[in-house]
């Protein structure tokens, strides 16, 4: 008998590396599911598609489920995914990667900066440290390219002059001369970046898909964070990201491992990370319609049953 099927849609990036371990290692096999992950291009492609109805576990930032819930969605009003955070994931480094002719924020007035949407919380990341220089929206040029993969190459190719990165790409970057002007956490002691989420629909509805992936992903997570495995894991993380460079792995994995600029651990979600994603969008979102309280954005019943348990 076939297995049950578990759509997953994520951004590229090395923090993907505990469902790449829970696959690895059979723990979907092991609970009846194989899983189909595809990396999105965009936060409006994977919005849209979730919308459609064709993924049943979403990892994405933390803002985008603030933005879709609030109205304020990239992919414009009448895209509706209808997230729901299941658990965290990441408190993610956001860094500000500059071609080599740039030094520090305030040389980047007037040139032009690569995003991935105008109206994401990443953006709003950018624009809270162009502002700490002084340097107004107005001042530079935005240009919304896509996911880390897209900006990183447009910025490569001479495009752009800049835009913001996660590993691997922030190590990439230097390797190949760029410069890193500024980093989220030179800003912010907490930072919700990624979540595990899913639809309010597949949570009423097919609850043991979301259940399943939190399992299963507890378990990757666990085995990525034990010092012990630190070989085995780069090794996964490399075949499944050749384009690692072997003498980037550890600048890679030691950020991913940090739960200051990586994965968390026990993927609990962050008060005060989740705050300042909210208080950005307050500062830089598009619409003067408040934004609902942070609970309004979750549901643990199945992640709390699951950690518990667990631990």
């Amino acid at each position: 008998m076939s297995n049950n099927i578990l759509n997953v849609i994520a951004f590229p990036g090395a923090p993907n590396l505990p469902t790449f371990a829970a696959m690895e290692h059979g723990q979907f096999l092991q609970r009846g599911f194989d899983v189909n992950l595809e990396l999105t291009p965009s936060s409006i492609y994977q919005a849209e598609e979730t919308a459609a109805g064709n993924f049943d576990i979403i990892c994405t930032a933390f803002d985008n489920v603030v933005a879709y819930g609030s109205g304020q969605g990239a992919a414009g009003a009448g895209v509706n995914p209808d997230y729901v955070v299941l658990m965290g994931a990441t408190q993610l480094e956001l860094s500000l990667i500059t071609a080599p002719s740039i030094n520090n924020i305030s040389d980047l007035a007037g040139k032009s900066i690569a995003l991935d949407a105008l109206t994401t919380g990443f953006a709003f990341v950018l624009f809270d440290m162009l502002e700490s220089a002084g340097i107004a929206r107005s001042d530079v040029e935005f240009v919304a390219v896509g996911a880390t993969p897209q900006r990183w190459q447009s910025v490569k190719d001479g495009n752009q002059v800049a835009t913001l990165t996660i590993e691997p790409f922030t190590s990439l970057a230097l390797l190949e001369g760029f410069n890193v002007v500024a980093k989220s956490t030179d800003f912010y002691s907490e930072y919700q970046g990624g979540v595990i989420a899913t639809t309010r629909s597949l949570l009423a509805n097919q609850p043991e898909k979301a259940k399943v992936f939190i399992e299963a992903y507890l378990k990757g997570l666990t085995w990525v964070l034990d010092p012990s495995n630190v070989d085995h894991a780069q090794t996964l993380l490399s075949s499944r990201m050749p384009q690692i460079r072997q003498r980037a792995m550890l600048a890679v994995m030691s950020s991913l491992t940090s739960p200051k600029s990586g994965l968390t651990p026990f993927a609990a979600l962050l008060d005060k990370g989740m705050d300042q994603v909210v208080d950005l969008r307050k500062k830089y979102g598009s619409s003067s319609s408040p934004i609902a309280p942070v609970a309004n954005f979750l549901d643990l019943s199945l992640y709390t049953d699951l950690e518990q348990s667990s631990r």
